[in-house]
């Protein structure tokens, strides 16, 4: 069974100034987006479902799915404020959905095999798109104890420009997650990092903390999951009109329950992103050399 590759592509990228997924980076105008497909076309994957918006569908369907038709087979989904909430009536100042384990869950209709999930403007490399679609294309689907996480170096992750968020992992000598706290606000500290703590001081971080980037691998089940899970948050915090409903969390609470493992993965490969338009000539740098030392194609999709 190929696994499916989940692109969280919702966010309209408030931080960086316009709609960064269609933004291009390559140097035949290629988007971060479409070298994630690439990647995973080469690592096996046999099917690709992004999380959009529907007002930007046509767009994102001229300017990104378009260049790749036929290469490997393709499914929207929309995330919507009132998706999977079922009666709940969100305050009336909520306009953002829910988050990025709300994200997921509006695919629970579109997936029904191993997937992957990955955020849209974030460049994960060749080899974290192998080691993952190994992972996934062996295990056992029937059970939340075959789950995984790619994970980055915390200290190659930030930015020169802004704060960042990220999931702050800690696991075992087995390499099976224990936990991943969220941390918000984060920017670079000399050769480490800070950001602030739940007491108002700030929390010195040493730069070499593995972080999740959003590069997960799930079986089915999660959506199930997931959804008892999003009920409990819409009880405890949906009247909170900024409370998201984070992957990071919604994991947590169920390796805390027994009820899911995720191993940890590494990769040599560098994580790059947009979080700020102040990053894209870096990660426009950074294609061209892959481009040039023969990881990709000058074009990709010829």
């Amino acid at each position: 069974m190929k696994p499916t590759l989940l692109v969280m592509a919702a966010g309209m990228g408030s931080r960086y100034g316009g709609l960064k997924q269609i933004d291009p980076v390559g140097p035949s105008g290629e988007t971060i987006i479409e070298y994630s497909i690439f990647d995973a076309i080469r690592a096996g994957f046999g099917k690709v479902v992004f999380i959009i918006r529907e007002e930007f569908e046509a767009a994102f369907r001229e300017g990104i799915i378009g260049k790749f038709a036929g290469a490997i087979e393709t499914e929207c989904v929309y995330q919507r404020l009132d998706d999977c909430t079922e009666g709940f009536v969100p305050p009336a100042e909520r306009v953002k959905p829910w988050g990025t384990a709300h994200a997921i869950l509006t695919a629970r209709d579109a997936i029904r095999e191993p997937f992957a999930v990955i955020n849209a403007d974030d460049f994960y490399g060749r080899d974290s798109f192998r080691v993952i679609g190994e992972f996934l294309a062996a295990s056992d689907p029937s059970s939340l104890l075959n789950c995984a996480m790619v994970g980055f170096t915390l200290c190659n992750t930030l930015s020169e420009h802004g704060h960042v968020a990220r999931g702050v992992c800690s696991y075992g000598a087995d390499r099976l997650l224990r936990q991943v706290v969220e941390r918000t606000n984060i920017v670079p500290d000399g050769a480490g990092a800070r950001c602030p703590g739940d007491n108002g001081q700030d929390i010195l971080l040493t730069g070499r903390e593995i972080v999740s980037m959003n590069f997960w691998g799930f079986q089915p089940l999660f959506f199930t999951e997931l959804k008892r899970l999003f009920r409990e948050f819409l009880g405890e915090r949906g009247t909170d009109p900024k409370a998201e409903f984070f992957i990071p969390v919604a994991v947590s609470r169920l390796i805390d329950a027994g009820l899911m493992q995720v191993r940890v993965m590494e990769t040599p490969d560098k994580w790059f992103g947009v979080t700020y338009r102040e990053d894209k000539p870096r990660v426009e740098a950074s294609v061209r050399q892959m481009v040039a030392s023969g990881v990709y194609p000058t074009k990709l999709w010829s």
